[in-house]
């Protein structure tokens, strides 16, 4: 029996030895339980990949940890950042959607400003907290500002973490936010702050891609089955994931996975709000990412334009696809838009 434990062993470890790495930088939330469902079922193993995961305040400010190799994936927002390093000629691309419409995101305002903020007009002269310089949550500010006349140069954008923003709308360092879940329910749930307005009714160009997985391109030619086979085992979690968020026989197993690996532990919270979509096929929305582009451009933030085949790679998704087949059918009663 002893020699058998250790042959056992010995094989196990050997096996280890042969998974090839992949580091991933992930800005977390719910949509990271994809990585988790693919380690925890053995999809990634299968095809003899190891996953390792950095979680990050926002992918805004981490390009060069992508672009050195460093991290061979980021999942997060979509930010000039990304363009930028794109006009500087480094190794990356956008490889996969990862959320869209709808966001849930909100814009949130504090509670002791309720009856004086009544419109997002109102918001002008106001400190309004985004996760990021140039980041994604600043376009939508600004589409959402350009939706009651305004424009992001009418409030003053203070730069400020997810996770900092509920103890300074206590401190009143901030009067406004466009803020992503699960913080958006907790603060409106403890009277830190009250509903304005959702960008899923303002933004015009829908679906809105807003988070990505981008790729370092120098490292996935020379990786090129390892890159193909996790999008595999990646895409595969997120049918999962997507079967589970319609209300899936598949729930309850996902939601524990959530609460075993992400930043929330409460289950009833985590079933209560709802949860971020996403695009079953891994597309990303070729005509919102241009309108971010554009508006990155129009504001300064990025001084070059490129043209969508230089902005996204579909190889891999649609490599994916062929191998998975067609995608399953959700909860035919579900109402919500995405995810399908």
């Amino acid at each position: 029996m002893g020699l058998a434990l250790a042959v056992a062993s010995a094989q196990a470890k050997a096996q280890e030895q042969q998974l090839q790495t992949i580091r991933i930088g992930t800005v977390n939330s719910i949509a990271t339980v994809n990585n988790y469902t693919a380690i925890e079922k053995g999809w990634f193993k299968q095809y003899g990949i190891n996953v390792e995961i950095e979680n990050l305040d926002t992918s805004a400010n981490v390009v060069a940890l992508l672009a050195t190799n460093r991290l061979q994936m980021i999942e997060g927002g979509i930010s000039a950042a990304y363009f930028n390093a794109l006009e500087q000629k480094m190794p990356i691309t956008i490889a996969s959607d990862r959320i869209s419409t709808p966001l849930n995101h909100k814009l949130l305002v504090r509670k002791d400003l309720e009856g004086k903020v009544t419109r997002i007009a109102d918001l002008k002269g106001k400190m309004v907290a985004s996760n990021g310089t140039a980041s994604v949550t600043t376009y939508e500010l600004a589409r959402l500002l350009e939706s009651d006349g305004g424009t992001i140069k009418d409030i003053d954008v203070k730069i400020l973490a997810f996770p900092l923003q509920g103890a300074a709308f206590k401190n009143k360092a901030i009067d406004a936010t466009l803020i992503i879940q699960p913080w958006g329910t907790s603060l409106v749930e403890d009277n830190s702050a009250f509903l304005l307005a959702d960008p899923d009714n303002h933004v015009k160009v829908r679906p809105l891609t807003i988070a990505v997985t981008m790729i370092n391109t120098d490292w996935a030619k020379q990786h090129q089955k390892l890159i193909s086979d996790f999008f595999i085992a990646y895409m595969r979690s997120v049918r999962d994931y997507c079967i589970a968020l319609h209300g899936g026989d598949n729930r309850k197993e996902m939601v524990d996975r959530v609460t075993r690996n992400g930043p929330l532990k409460d289950v009833a919270f985590i079933e209560k709000y709802p949860w971020p979509a996403r695009n079953m096929n891994g597309e990303v929305n070729m005509a919102s990412l241009l309108d971010m582009q554009d508006f990155f451009y129009e504001q300064g933030f990025i001084k070059a334009k490129f043209a969508e085949q230089q902005l996204v790679t579909r190889q891999y998704t649609d490599n994916a696809m062929k191998v998975l087949g067609p995608v399953p059918q959700v909860n035919p009663a579900s109402k919500i838009e995405g995810c399908r």
